[in-house]
């Protein structure tokens, strides 16, 4: 059988990697070949994260780190296909999710922005680029995101069974997959470990909190959990999503400012709980039991799976490799479908997840010619 060969690339709010991926379309499902995940630079990750708050000089920096990305999205993309040794004809598109620094959607005049500019990426693979898939969505009054349900409902969806297919990046998203195709739904719960990576990042310098084993060293604090857990976009309703601009780092520090006492590892298991009881409180709302299968890099922390499944009891909880796809790279491979159903014309968002007025064909090309 003939391949069909796309590349995904996805960049989430985590800023901890790019990740490649080269999947074929030529069968009855998405067969992943080869994958590649190209760390970013540290000087490109501090640019990153100071353009990600309000600032001075942010065109000209907005700019710089635009071509920036894009030189290392594509970077990305050559180490990918040379580890899989294909060449970049057999290749017929880069769907590139690019890396956001803004998501507003909820603003009199809504908008959301990915950088990692694909004419670069374009330039420098010499394959087409599709890109900007979030703004179509956007502009028809949607949310922007979360755009992967519709891949979940095609690849995981089961007639009959109850499914929960959940995201853990920087922040956590959810797809609700009720054994009924009308009835989709998906929306962002909250931080996945966002917040979890910025103050093991103060406190310890490092990028993470390897199997969650630093918060299992402390204990969690019940008021400083609830103090959290009141923010106002838990309890709003979906279609909702959020990201860096509610969740940060500066936020953090106003709640934790009145319990300058306690020990850092206390804190790291608080938050490790924020997590975890912002998800479980939103799947317990969809349905008292089912099938809950979790992906993205929350789903490699033990210590997260432990304290999630204790507060979902009525729900069996694994990982997406259960169901024959691998938990890094199921981000990857939606966007390489997304540059699909681009290819093909047809419509790949779902307006019940997204609050969109109807379906649309996402994203643009940038041909490499």
């Amino acid at each position: 059988m003939k391949s069909a060969y796309y590349v995904g690339l996805m960049s989430g709010t985590s800023m901890d990697g790019v990740d490649a991926v080269l999947v074929d379309f030529a069968g009855d499902a998405p067969a992943l070949v080869a994958s590649h995940t190209e760390a970013f630079p540290e000087h490109l990750f501090k640019g990153l994260q100071r353009l990600c708050q309000p600032g001075q000089d942010e065109i000209n920096r907005l700019g710089r780190l635009d071509r920036s990305v894009g030189l290392l999205f594509a970077k990305a993309v050559n180490e990918l296909l040379s580890v899989a040794g294909v060449d970049k004809s057999q290749v017929r598109a880069i769907g590139s999710h690019g890396q956001t620094v803004r998501h507003m959607p909820n603003l009199e005049v809504g908008f959301t922005l990915q950088i990692g500019d694909p004419n670069t990426i374009a330039a420098m693979t010499g394959i087409d680029v599709i890109a900007d898939f979030r703004r179509k969505d956007i502009a028809l009054g949607g949310q922007g995101a979360p755009l992967v349900p519709a891949f979940h409902q095609q690849l995981f969806a089961r007639e009959g069974q109850q499914r929960v297919i959940l995201n853990i990046g920087g922040i956590a998203n959810l797809t609700y997959l009720p054994g009924n195709a009308d009835k989709v739904l998906g929306f962002d719960t909250g931080p996945g470990n966002t917040l979890i990576d910025a103050w093991i990042r103060e406190v310890r310098q490092e990028s993470f909190d390897c199997d969650g084993a630093f918060a299992e060293e402390g204990t969690t604090h019940p008021a400083l959990l609830a103090q959290l857990l009141s923010h106002p976009y838990f309890s709003l309703d979906y279609p909702k999503s959020t990201g860096r601009e509610l969740f940060n780092h500066a936020w953090l520090e106003q709640q934790l400012a009145p319990y300058g006492n306690l020990a850092e590892e206390d804190v790291q298991s608080t938050l490790l709980d924020l997590t975890c009881h912002s998800i479980a409180n939103d799947i317990n709302k969809l349905s008292a039991k089912g099938e809950l299968y979790v992906c993205g890099g929350g789903a490699l922390n033990g210590a997260l799976m432990r304290r999630l499944a204790a507060l979902l009891p009525g729900y069996s909880v694994a990982t997406t490799s259960a169901l024959g796809v691998d938990p890094k790279w199921v981000e990857g491979i939606a966007f390489a479908w997304l540059a699909l159903r681009h290819d093909l014309g047809l419509p790949a968002n779902l307006p019940a997840v997204t609050g969109a007025s109807r379906e649309a064909v996402l994203g643009a090309r940038f041909p490499a010619a």
